[in-house]
């Protein structure tokens, strides 16, 4: 690796973590309005914003990016006022620095408090998505953190142009810059010197397809917080309101198909399949969505829909397209051992009229996020009233599940004493 490479990561990062100590002592108002500046500044700038996106785009069409990556990297009008707007409704999130998590008072006369903290510096690598950028700017400055950006060559331009826009906005509100950097003029040396900055960098998380998350995973020596793929899963049970679960289905899939909470796998029990896989199937292919389907998925689907016989690849497939697999199981256990097996743990979902049937799903299904009765694409940071997510883990250590600002916090023990000595 170029060593003017590490040298420039290593001075980005040492003057992302001076900003960060400026920042941890800030009141929350003072944070608050460098979220509603940035919003505005966002707003102000959407022209400029747009016509770098057009060149990122443009480029991603010539080298082939795939529908789902060219989907997410598109940035248009009313996405970056939904942006922007994001981040004014951070600023209206209490603020997690210096919440008390517990405390107690010991019978020597020490109080003791743990209090909620910043984690000093977050790395954030990921690949084409722009919204990405200042939905972790926002998260990390709400929750008393500096933020180091890699948004990856996909995405250039408009993270550029993004990240300039928003440091000036922490400019004009008297903050530093260096809260929010980015590495991405320094290509994938850049990342690499980023995943072993360790000592200046306090945590780092992944965000993307399933190669990016493991090659950080696996070479990083900085501690990384896992973000998940998103093979999510529909079990439509042998008690259930088909209506209700044809919604559910149908929202879950293809409300936006090209992100990690949208359900890339239904499962149908056998007592309610001849009525209710024909109905899905079609409703599905209606909508673009081709079936890869089991043999009894096949013999049921109308004339009309034309079903891929399902492989083992398919069951285990993130495909963020227009494509599901499909499959009829004879229980309620089978469900949840196909779950057990395919499943990556982001979400998964049931749709029953039983609460034996609920309980056992919600019970037995280890993923980050189980869904009765609801659509896999509520698994999302706004959604869950956390404000703008930095990602979804889907490991178990520290956070799981939508991480919003108490995620991007850790806590220290505060000690009162009066003298005493052990």
């Amino acid at each position: 690796m170029n060593a003017d490479t590490t040298e420039a990561v290593k001075q980005i990062a040492t003057d992302s973590r001076v900003a960060s100590r400026h920042l941890a002592t800030a009141s929350a108002a003072v944070k608050d309005r460098a979220l509603l500046t940035m919003a505005d500044e966002l707003e102000d700038q959407i022209p400029r914003i747009i016509d770098a996106n057009k060149e990122d785009r443009a480029r991603g069409v010539e080298s082939g990016l795939s529908d789902g990556l060219q989907d997410r990297l598109r940035l248009d009008e009313t996405r970056i006022v939904g942006i922007a707007e994001a981040l004014r409704e951070l600023a209206t999130l209490p603020d997690p620095v210096g919440e008390v998590v517990r405390g107690s008072t010991l019978e020597n006369g020490l109080k003791l408090r743990q209090l909620r903290v910043p984690m000093g510096v977050v790395g954030m690598i990921y690949e084409a998505r722009p919204n990405v950028t200042v939905d972790a700017a926002g998260i990390a400055l709400k929750s008393g953190n500096a933020v180091i950006l890699r948004g990856g060559s996909a995405a250039l331009n408009s993270n550029i142009v993004l990240v300039e826009v928003l440091r000036g906005a922490l400019e004009k509100v008297g903050l530093p810059a260096d809260l929010i950097a980015t590495i991405d003029p320094l290509g994938r040396e850049g990342a690499v010197a980023l995943m072993q900055a360790r000592g200046l960098v306090d945590v780092l998380v992944p965000r993307g397809g399933a190669g990016l998350i493991q090659t950080v995973v696996r070479e990083a020596q900085v501690p990384v917080i896992e973000t998940g793929v998103g093979n999510c899963h529909v079990y439509v049970d042998a008690q259930v309101n088909q209506e209700q679960a044809l919604a559910i289905v149908v929202n879950s899939k293809t409300h936006r198909d090209s992100v990690c909470n949208a359900a890339e796998t239904l499962l149908v029990h056998k007592d309610v399949a001849e009525e209710f896989v024909p109905r899905a199937t079609e409703a599905l292919a209606e909508r673009g969505v081709t079936i890869h389907g089991d043999r009894r998925v096949q013999a049921l689907a109308p004339s009309s829909v034309s079903v891929v016989d399902v492989s083992d690849e398919d069951w285990a497939k993130e495909y963020l397209g227009p494509e599901m697999a499909v499959g009829v199981v004879d229980s309620l256990e089978a469900a949840i051992k196909h779950i057990q097996k395919w499943s990556s743990g982001h979400t998964d979902a049931i749709c029953t009229t039983s609460i034996s049937s609920a309980d056992e799903f919600t019970g037995r299904v280890d993923s980050a996020v189980v869904n009765v009765n609801a659509s896999t694409r509520f698994t999302d940071g706004g959604e869950f009233g956390l404000g703008a997510e930095i990602g979804i883990s889907t490991q178990k250590l520290h956070a799981r599940g939508p991480m919003g600002l108490s995620e991007l916090t850790t806590t220290k023990w505060v000690v009162l004493g009066d003298g005493q000595i052990r």
